[in-house]
């Protein structure tokens, strides 16, 4: 098949390409050149930005395009319509974020999604986020109707993942010693691998599956604390996992997803955030490979990076430490 990316040079995008070529696919890259633009110099990039430049994809047909990084729906509906005459199927990469109640354990894809007052705003929040990337979806579907493959991932992790999200913690459990770690080893978490995902989507898009799927992992549930005791047995690690309540880190000013990665606090109104219903994408050809694989092929990718490297998520040693000897400090003491 031939293959229109929007992106393809980042995350996601490049595990994309890697999963179409495995596959004997024609592949065009277009984007903006900004991320890794060299990276895959045998294929044809067209550099261009999807608001100015659509013009450079005038007069060419692919089987299937793939948008990478759509945030805002005007910008998501600008190539939606500019290139619904130029191919059979839109694959849009999503979010579960879409939806609008995360207090329902077992969120399926017919669940409602967020709405936003004012449609037109483009600030991406925690607020927006969600209700963005549904209104995203709604432009595809609108230009491509039943022609629109809708793939909603949870937490994506792996190697190239520029969040840091996940990488922290085989990095720092690797380290050894006293790991603060968040809330309780029983809260729940589903992550997906890169590879996992770009498989699945190339996958649905051989088979010309449309449709919206969620997409996160893994096959069975998963504890916090099981996903330490992984990191801890593929790093050989000595680490000692100290769970700090939710009040201490509320009270200490540590954040949920950024500073302590991955979590989301197991409460009411966000239990099923954890918990989504990926039952439609298992049927659909959804797999997943161990996490310790997973594990071990993301702290190889990241012991290649700079001594000097600036982490985006996670907690510095010193801030870590800090906490830790407060979170041992005896009750009677001040």
């Amino acid at each position: 098949m031939n293959i229109l990316i929007i992106g393809g040079t980042r995350f996601l995008g490049r595990h994309l390409v890697d999963a179409a070529l495995a596959g004997g696919h024609n592949l065009t890259l277009f984007n903006r050149g900004k991320t890794d633009a060299s990276l895959y110099p045998q294929l044809e990039t067209i550099t261009g930005d999807r608001e100015t430049d659509l013009e450079k994809l005038a007069g060419r047909r692919w089987d299937v395009v793939i948008d990478t990084c759509g945030y805002f729906p005007r910008v998501v509906n600008i190539s939606a319509q500019a290139l619904k005459d130029s191919a059979r199927l839109y694959v849009f990469i999503s979010s579960i974020s879409v939806y609008s109640d995360f207090s329902r354990i077992g969120i399926n894809e017919n669940d409602p999604v967020g709405t936003l007052a004012d449609e037109n705003i483009e600030d991406i929040t925690a607020g927006s986020y969600g209700p963005l990337k549904a209104l995203c979806e709604k432009a595809v579907e609108l230009a491509f109707p039943s022609r629109a493959l809708i793939v909603r991932p949870g937490l994506i992790v792996g190697p190239y993942d520029p969040t840091d999200r996940f990488t922290y913690w085989p990095y720092r459990v690797a380290a050894g010693g006293d790991v603060l770690a968040p809330e309780s080893p029983n809260v729940p978490v589903q992550i997906i691998d890169v590879r996992d995902l770009a498989g699945f989507v190339i996958k649905l898009v051989e088979k010309g599956i449309t449709g919206t799927y969620n997409a996160t992992g893994p096959a069975i549930e998963l504890s916090f604390g099981e996903m330490l005791e992984i990191c801890k047995w593929v790093c050989g690690s000595n680490a000692e996992f100290k769970w700090a309540p939710v009040d201490f880190l509320s009270a200490n000013q540590v954040a949920p997803w950024s500073d302590m990665p991955v979590w989301v606090p197991n409460t009411p109104e966000d239990a099923g955030f954890s918990q989504v219903d990926i039952s439609k994408a298992k049927t659909a050809g959804l797999s997943f490979r161990p996490l310790s694989e997973t594990t071990r092929d993301t702290l190889t990718w990241a012991s290649t990076r700079p001594v000097d490297y600036k982490w985006r998520a996670g907690l510095d040693t010193e801030r870590e430490a800090q906490l830790l000897q407060l979170l041992n400090r005896p009750a009677s003491l001040p």
